[in-house]
């Protein structure tokens, strides 16, 4: 599908029906569009059964091998007992499943609020689940998912940025030579790490992405898992200052080295990780322009001034990734 036609124009509400009844269930008629932009997701009702999650794939993005071996992690993780929220198979034993031309997989509603990072007591916790899914992740490579690539996160987004008109003509020399620069101190620092093992993430481990129960946390979202160092869900975690983000990690990393040592050298990633995070963003963002959900979740994106504050931003970054390594406590 071409990048300059909406990917989703043709999935109605009766397509999104459709697709549930297709699999095998009775939908009521009732539907609520969750907050997703990447790809299309629906609560839909069903006749005495609770609800159901319907994930709508974004066309072309991932290969159906890419999404197989996502679904095929998460069921592990459910297996061992780990709160991953992994999706459902129809009567064939499928996961991945098509109606209409769309791609879809569903999965079973799960409730939960954003996890208090604040308290240290959830950090641990949140740490000790990670730690789990890790132990598992680090049992085998994936063969289909991407790795964490430097040059594809920071070098490719900026350059798409520069090629397609994004950054305005005034600010283009001080964005080139600013990415070209945070460029090299990020492969620095990846250089220095290459001895350090990557393993399967979940690879948007943001709190976004956890929901808080009573019981505890569950890991929603693994369509960006991926092979990459451990540090990539544990730094997303973090907030405030170098020294609150220092002591958030020594929550984090008390309950994850429960089940798994955290390689000390990752650390020097964080700040790498964070500034490819905001190159990509800004470059995802503006890939999707042609689709109307972006222009609507995004209304202040693409304008000069954030623009002028994407670069602050991206200043502050050469002065976090030129400072030493969060301590370790």
């Amino acid at each position: 599908m071409s990048e300059t036609v909406a990917p989703y124009s043709g999935l109605t509400p009766d397509v999104v029906i459709g697709a549930v009844e297709s699999a095998g269930f009775e939908p009521d008629g009732g539907m609520l569009a969750l907050n997703s932009y990447e790809n299309r997701v629906y609560q839909v009702g069903l006749e005495e059964a609770p609800p159901l999650v319907a994930k709508f794939y974004r066309p072309e993005r991932w290969s159906d091998a890419c999404i197989r071996e996502e679904h095929a992690f998460s069921l592990a993780l459910a297996a061992d007992e780990i709160p991953v929220v992994a999706p459902l198979s129809n009567r064939e034993n499928e996961t991945l499943q098509v109606h209409r031309g769309f791609r879809f997989t569903l999965f079973p509603r799960q409730g939960g609020r954003w996890p208090d990072l604040e308290d240290p007591d959830r950090l641990i916790w949140t740490g000790r689940f990670l730690g789990r899914i890790h132990q598992l992740g680090a049992a085998r490579d994936f063969e289909h998912r991407p790795m964490i690539d430097p040059a594809a996160m920071g070098r490719e987004s900026s350059d798409w940025l520069l090629g397609n008109g994004f950054i305005p003509i005034d600010l283009e020399t001080r964005y080139r030579r600013l990415a070209e620069t945070l460029q090299a101190l990020v492969e620095q620092a990846f250089t220095r790490a290459a001895d350090c093992r990557w393993i399967r993430l979940h690879g948007d481990c943001h709190p976004g992405n956890i929901l808080w129960t009573d019981n505890g946390p569950h890991f929603v979202d693994m369509d960006d898992c991926r092979m990459g160092p451990a540090i990539q869900d544990l730094w997303m975690l973090l907030s405030g200052d170098r020294q609150e983000s220092a002591i958030q990690l020594s929550y984090v990393r008390e309950g994850y080295e429960t089940f798994r040592d955290l390689d000390p050298r990752e650390v020097a990633l964080i700040e790498p990780l964070r500034t490819l995070r905001m190159i990509h963003y800004a470059a995802w963002i503006a890939r999707r322009w042609h689709d109307p959900a972006f222009p609507n979740a995004f209304p202040w994106f693409n304008t000069h001034q954030y623009w002028q504050d994407h670069l602050s931003q991206l200043e502050q970054q050469q002065l976090a990734l030129e400072q030493p390594p969060l301590p370790l406590y």
